[in-house]
């Protein structure tokens, strides 16, 4: 059985004091959801230390929100993948819409940063999804296949068991529009599909998670489907009360 993750994402939010109090409420109300749950939490860079304080020894693992495509070097505002991991980081983002859009990461930016993830023992949260012109232009399927070959693809066996997927409906993040819960199984059975293409049976491994404004209003349905293993959860994840009521929408 796969596992069943819920991922919050907290982006550019929270200072490390406020990050800190947001952690503890997270460790604090954990108990109260089925410990089938494997919560991870994926603060800003400042707070990583911080936060992995707070959580060491909870079961509640912490991501970062990004790395370098580099090992190390002149590269002023840059955190590496190695510095990341000494801190006792398990997971991190890659791929996010906002850093494909925002600062042009492409697909080979993004195989360099699975590279630096890898070689520092860091399990890859990866993301894909279309915009809103791609779905209406159907395009929807070709985007995330793209995404999938371009960089999923050039993972080895042994990689490609530690990765997570996240479906974005980039169109679904912040604007208060959520794919539906067929939309979101039609896709992630999609996404199982091709990843089954390139390394067989394993794909049925690959934990599939939702990340277009889930909440705990949506999330039981979402969670129903077969092949919506969870949530990279945004704005929801910015109160322990919802991130926590999200992680209650998986039935024992």
């Amino acid at each position: 059985m796969r596992k069943k993750v819920v991922a919050g994402n907290w982006k550019m939010n929270t200072t490390p004091v406020e990050g800190v109090e947001l952690a503890k409420a997270v460790v604090a109300g954990k108990g109260s959801v089925c410990s089938c749950v494997n919560f991870i939490v994926c603060p800003p860079f400042t707070h990583l230390s911080e936060v992995m304080k707070v959580t060491r020894g909870t079961g509640i693992a912490v991501g970062a929100q990004n790395c370098a495509a580099e090992a190390k070097g002149a590269y002023t505002g840059e955190v590496s993948a190695a510095m990341i991991a000494s801190l006792g980081v398990e997971y991190v983002i890659l791929g996010h819409s906002e850093r494909r859009q925002y600062y042009g990461e492409t697909s080979a930016t993004l195989n360099k940063k699975m590279e630096q993830a890898f070689a520092n023992n860091l399990a890859p949260i990866y993301c894909v999804g279309e915009n809103l012109a791609e779905r209406e232009a159907g395009k929807h399927f070709e985007v995330v296949k793209a995404q999938i070959e371009e960089v999923v693809f050039n993972l080895t066996a042994a990689q490609f068991e530690k990765l997570i997927i996240a479906y974005e409906p980039v169109w679904a993040i912040g604007t208060g529009k959520t794919a539906t819960a067929e939309q979101a199984q039609e896709i992630h059975a999609y996404i199982r599909e091709v990843l089954r293409s390139k390394f067989g049976a394993k794909a049925d491994d690959t934990v599939i998670l939702y990340g277009g404004s889930a909440k705990p209003s949506n999330a039981p349905e979402l969670f129903s489907k077969p092949d919506v293993d969870g949530g990279l959860i945004g704005g929801a994840a910015l109160v322990a009360d919802d991130f926590l009521a999200i992680g209650k929408s998986f039935s024992k």
